[in-house]
């Protein structure tokens, strides 16, 4: 082989190498600049109050649902497997340090921000004993020759090299096998006009908001007159225990009030918007974080706006971690044992008394769930007879209702 032309192959799958690697550590170090000037790393994102309250808002959420291991019953139905060793892992305690809470409040965050949400399995044998999360801005990722992919990562000065295999994977929005989409890579622009135009709003009140007026003189002073003026200026009529207190002025000088728009002092409608884009981002209705201004886009209700949430930013986000997780830990013996794993989503009832109510009511009244069913979830225990399902008969024709009056008589008194 002509050897410029097998330098230029060799060079050629240098670069497909390190391009195979899916490794956002040097972006979240060193972040991204922005058009606005500001550079975007998780930490400046989070200082944001619009991104830490999305990021809060969906992580927490999810963390709060219990993911729960479901087998098959005699009847066909779903019941908890809490006998499943992955049972206690996912629902409980994933490892010794941390909640199931903590460890789903990590990973819902990390899928968030970097893309991806990332855990090491430890195993002995086919059994799963722990789950640890790694933080994915570490973690490299690439594609090896035989298909697996591998992943290199470093913490706490111990190096790892593990397979997909032994990795709990969730990957986000984009469908890459390497990773999703880093949603601080592609907000970054929002990401960065915000905060440039917090610094803006912060510096306009550290430098340019002190002066409340100025006095003019009608010729220049001299140092001495100059020094008269200002120790006047700030010993009599200086600071708010003045304020109100009549100023007298001499020598051919006058006051003028010097007045600045909160709009413009702030920002206001910059910041707004700001705010409206990073919800976009995340898929959270502004007045989920707080953002309550311009509340005139559909749906108008907060209780809308909740369902709206729920329905097209929670659902695909808790079906992504559902599918990597039976994917990814169930053996293909559970799966032919009927064994599956699915949030709970009776925990985002937990706090609507109301909703909760109806949702109950609907069940007992039209048979589908059981009045001992309803009383567990609510953590009560079951009742004689309880365990019989009942349905509420109205709207029948008159004919049939002989029969069910007092004790089994007629309902109605036969016509004379």
């Amino acid at each position: 082989m002509n050897p410029l032309r097998n330098f230029a192959l060799k060079a050629a799958q240098a670069v497909v190498r390190q391009l195979s690697f899916r490794n956002s550590e040097g972006w979240a170090a060193s972040g991204h600049m922005g058009d606005a000037g500001e550079i975007v790393t998780e930490s400046s994102a989070m200082a944001l109050s619009a991104v830490w309250g999305c990021v809060n808002l969906l992580a927490g959420t999810i963390s709060s649902l219990p993911l729960v291991v479901y087998r098959n019953g005699p009847d066909g139905t779903p019941v908890p497997a809490d006998d499943h060793p992955l049972y206690r892992l996912l629902h409980d305690s994933p490892n010794y340090d941390q909640t199931a809470v903590d460890f789903w409040d990590f990973l819902a965050a990390s899928i968030e921000l970097h893309g991806d949400g990332i855990a090491r399995v430890e195993r002995s044998g086919a059994r799963i004993l722990s789950i640890v999360p790694v933080a994915p801005d570490l973690v490299s990722r690439r594609r090896l020759r035989d298909g697996t992919i591998e992943y290199r990562w470093s913490d706490a000065g111990k190096s790892y090299v593990e397979t997909d295999r032994t990795m709990l994977h969730i990957r986000g929005p984009g469908g890459n096998p390497l990773g999703g989409m880093s949603t601080l890579q592609f907000g970054r622009q929002a990401f960065s006009s915000a905060r440039a135009a917090d610094r803006a709003a912060a510096k306009m009140f550290a430098n340019g908001l002190r002066p409340s007026g100025v006095v003019t003189f009608e010729k220049w002073l001299t140092q001495e007159q100059r020094d008269i003026a200002e120790k006047v200026l700030m010993e009599k009529y200086a600071g708010s225990i003045n304020a109100g207190r009549p100023m007298l002025l001499e020598g051919g000088s006058t006051w003028n009030q010097i007045t600045i728009s909160p709009e413009d002092a702030q920002m206001l409608e910059t910041r707004s918007f700001s705010v409206e884009e990073i919800c976009r981002f995340f898929g959270v209705p502004p007045v989920m974080v707080g953002h309550t201004s311009k509340t005139t886009s559909w749906p108008t209700g907060v209780e809308q706006q909740g369902q709206l949430l729920q329905k097209f930013t929670l659902r695909r986000r808790l079906k992504r971690i559902e599918q990597a997780v039976v994917k990814q830990l169930l053996t293909a013996a559970d799966r032919a044992a009927g064994i599956t794993i699915k949030f709970n989503l009776e925990g985002l009832l937990r706090g609507d008394s109301a909703g909760r109510s109806a949702f109950y009511q609907s069940a007992l009244s039209n048979g589908w769930m059981t009045i001992n069913e309803v009383r567990a979830l609510e953590g009560l225990p079951p009742v004689s007879g309880g365990e019989v399902p009942r349905m509420q008969m109205q709207n029948v024709p008159i004919t049939e209702t002989r029969g069910i009056g007092d004790n089994g008589g007629p309902a109605l008194e036969d016509d004379e």
